[in-house]
């Protein structure tokens, strides 16, 4: 191991599993049942969206891999000299080193994640590769307030890169809230750098959440699998479908695990019934058109400075900077 690789400290801020627990309780006691979507990302599960990452019918990552290497230089050129780049959920690292190569003299990358594994393995890569940028990775829920350290060289400019449209797991109002955190942490000169995925047709987008290898499916159950392995339940997981369908009038992906029959189960000694059909809601994936997006963006303080998109407007790239520091509680 070498000396940088010796030196590449994890800050641990993640959920334990007393917390784990007491959110998978509360959603499952609730008439409209539900499980935080971040629970989704164990190692397992990070593994397995890397997987739906590379399916056919999931245009997303690839889409936003062909539009920032089609337009790094003018990003690098908007961004621009020593910034420290604040990621949020960064899995793998893919885009985060076409950014990192592109910028001019970045002082440090930041990233935070919720997977411990999925983390340590690209702060490490990230470290090797770029020898010249601080890497200081945050193992936290970054939907939380989370305390940034602080680079050995002063950046010029924080910018918090959030790709991968994750922007759209979140209600509008969650959206807006997670903008004034960016805002906060970035301070009056910051800016943010966030994959948006784009209004489509129903079937492109239904197909994307639902593929037909079932990877999909394999990422959505995995969330009950690890409830039992950690939190002593029971759950038969064959029992339970995973669902994805389109609400037009909401604009949004809708993804639940259904139960195809009335069961009982166990987990850390209580009980929860399902009747048969009935659903856990696990995750949301809003879509904008760019003025909605745009709309939402200015209540929280931030304007779009720039928009990057492919020829078939599948998935945009959008910059945005800090009008104002909204007070956020």
């Amino acid at each position: 191991m070498n000396p940088r690789e010796q030196a590449l400290k994890v800050r641990h801020h993640a959920p334990g599993r007393e917390t784990f627990l007491a959110d998978v309780l509360d959603g499952l006691r609730r008439d409209a049942k539900s499980l935080p979507y971040k629970y989704l990302y164990d190692e397992r599960g990070s593994k397995l969206f890397e997987k739906i990452c590379e399916v056919p019918e999931y245009y997303l990552t690839r889409t936003e891999i062909s539009i920032m290497r089609a337009h790094l230089d003018d990003m690098a050129s908007v961004l621009g000299p020593r910034c420290m780049i604040i990621e949020y959920g960064s899995g793998s690292g893919i885009k985060t080193r076409l950014l990192l190569e592109c910028l001019d003299d970045p002082v440090a990358w930041v990233p935070i994640d919720i997977s411990i594994d999925a983390l340590a393995a690209s702060a490490r890569w990230l470290n090797s590769e770029f020898p010249a940028i601080e890497v200081l990775p945050i193992n936290a829920d970054y939907t939380t307030p989370v305390d940034l350290p602080h680079p050995r060289r002063s950046p010029e400019r924080k910018v918090v890169f959030f790709p991968g449209s994750t922007i759209g797991n979140f209600l509008p109002s969650q959206a807006i809230d997670f903008m004034k955190r960016v805002a906060a942490v970035t301070g009056p000169h910051g800016g943010l750098l966030i994959g948006v995925d784009l209004k489509k047709d129903t079937a492109i987008l239904e197909a994307a959440y639902d593929d037909a290898q079932g990877v999909t499916a394999r990422f959505s159950t995995n969330l009950l699998h690890r409830i039992n392995r950690e939190l002593d339940g029971d759950i038969p997981v064959e029992r339970f479908a995973h669902v994805a369908c389109y609400n037009p009038d909401a604009g949004r992906i809708e993804i639940f695990l259904e139960a195809r029959e009335a069961i009982t189960v166990r987990i850390a000694g209580e009980e929860i019934s399902f009747l048969e059909g009935e659903r856990i809601h696990t995750e949301y994936s809003y879509k904008y058109d760019p003025e909605e997006f745009a709309a939402l963006a200015s209540r929280a303080g931030l304007s779009v400075r720039r928009i990057w998109t492919d020829p078939r407007r599948l998935f945009s790239v959008q910059y945005l900077t800090v009008d104002r520091v909204p007070l956020f509680t």
